[in-house]
């Protein structure tokens, strides 16, 4: 069974030092975790504060869930609108929506500030819909999100639709009708199964890329207040009265606030000044999913996409709105080093980086039983490869793709929050401590806007309550 290698962890730097923690430390913010969620909330702190900050992680920086995921950046949730409206109300519900859409602009700021020249692609991506059930619940999330002034979808329905006639009147105006060959053009899809799609904003970055380049730009700019530390695995936390203890193995870190930046899973021991109470909380904050991907190579395409394909049955629906699972796929250009493993033509060594598109295909999901650790070094599943193999061979256009050579096979840890909405913000029991976690299958902009969000917490700044709070 092939390693667990992703293509974005390909891309990072070698032979970058990395620096160990070698004694005790004193800090003003320690944040735990160094994947987009640290590195972000690092850099908004260092930006809108004078802090002194520390960043810090048990392994290699962006070696996680950042490094193993699909680098794909959209404003959703795992969730349906109108079924957060009823837990959180309405307009708090669109609020936070709004909140975590302009993880946009926040992006974009990081990336401009950072002067980054790295692949950051925005594009249209494109829903594939099988079944009236899922296509009725995307058409009341639309109009949920036209009375509270937030960005609709554009929907598409085939004229042989089965299920026009029950689509309700007051939908009319919100979809197109067309020949079933446009929705199969635009899908890449093969076996026509699909009757509906709809398009949203979207977009590619290597996220892992990312958080390495932004990282040397604040070395660089914040060398008098910022700090990097890796294969520093904290054990334990003890919160007191305005101050926070880090064991570090044999070294001590003092701080005077902690943002947990992790996805929940590590054996971190958490001692409040009142007990233990909190210790018992944070391990049930979220459940753990891992996510396995594919990769494989074509000739470099000039278009970036981004799908998903949903065809689950009603029993499926009623379990999860969003299935279990569905299958998504991201085609990019994508920079590989010259090698004759991976074109079918000679390469001459020495030439430039070569560019060609890469093909990422996930979907397939296995619970973490019972907070079992998760091995990040284990084989990526042959009965996995082969779900993932079967989708592409059914469902892409391309009828080249009948002997797939995959060269890339991932695997991440997820955090999913019981109720799939990220927590950010501070522990009710003790505000030393601060959470920005979560990923809930779409971690980037909820990671970026947590970070801000985190930083304006720690600033002073007076905020309105929201869907994010961490609850008591």
């Amino acid at each position: 069974m092939p390693k667990n290698y992703s293509p974005w962890i390909h891309q990072l730097d070698k032979n970058r030092a990395i620096v160990r923690l070698t004694g005790d430390l004193q800090t003003d913010i320690a944040i735990v975790g160094a994947g987009i969620a640290g590195v972000s909330t690092a850099f908004f702190l260092l930006k809108y504060t004078d802090k002194k900050i520390t960043l810090i992680d048990a392994n290699r920086l962006a070696h996680g869930a950042t490094g193993h995921n699909a680098g794909h950046v959209v404003t959703a949730f795992e969730r349906r609108l109108i079924d957060m409206a009823a837990e959180f109300g309405e307009e708090l519900t669109a609020e936070g929506y709004k909140l975590m859409d302009g993880g946009w602009e926040l992006l974009d700021e990081m990336y401009k500030d950072s002067t980054l020249d790295i692949a950051y692609l925005k594009f249209a991506g494109y829903g594939a819909i099988a079944n009236y059930e899922y296509f009725l619940g995307e058409l009341l999330d639309n109009e949920y999100r036209r009375k509270y002034g937030l960005e609709t979808y554009d929907f598409f329905v085939s004229k042989n639709a089965t299920y026009l006639s029950q689509i309700p009147q007051k939908f009319r105006n919100d979809y197109k009708l067309v020949d079933d060959e446009f929705i199969n053009k635009i899908l890449e899809n093969k076996n026509h199964d699909y009757s509906a799609m709809h398009s949203y904003r979207t977009g590619c970055i290597n996220s892992a890329l990312f958080c390495e380049s932004v990282v040397n730009f604040l070395l660089k700019k914040y060398s008098d207040r910022f700090s990097l530390y890796e294969h520093t695995p904290i054990r334990k936390i003890v919160l007191r009265d305005g101050e926070a203890l880090l064991d570090a193995d044999t070294y001590t870190i003092s701080s005077k606030k902690i943002v947990l930046c992790t996805n929940g899973f590590e054996s971190i021991e958490i001692f409040n000044k009142s007990g233990l109470d909190i210790d018992t909380k944070f391990h049930h904050l979220v459940n753990g999913y891992i996510g396995y991907m594919s990769g494989y190579f074509e000739e470099l395409q000039e278009a970036s996409v981004a799908r998903y394909y949903i065809d689950l049955d009603g029993e499926d629906l009623e379990k999860n709105p969003f299935g279990e699972p569905y299958f998504y796929v991201t085609r990019r250009p994508f920079e590989y080093e010259p090698s004759t493993t991976f074109l079918k033509e000679k390469v001459v060594l020495g030439e430039p980086k070569i560019n060609h598109s890469i093909v990422c295909v996930g979907g397939p999901e296995s619970e973490l039983e019972d907070r079992k650790e998760y091995d990040r070094d284990m084989p990526f599943p042959e009965n996995v490869q082969v779900e993932i193999d079967t989708f592409v061979k059914k469902t892409l256009l391309n009828k080249e793709l009948e002997d797939v050579e995959y060269k890339f096979f991932w695997h991440g840890l997820m955090g999913y929050t019981p109720n799939r909405v990220r927590l950010i913000g501070c522990e009710p029991k003790n505000p030393a401590l601060l959470y920005n976690l979560g990923c809930n299958g779409i971690g980037i902009l909820p990671s970026i806007y947590g970070g801000k969000r985190i930083s304006q917490i720690i600033a002073g700044e007076k905020l309105e309550p929201s869907i994010f709070d961490p609850k008591t």
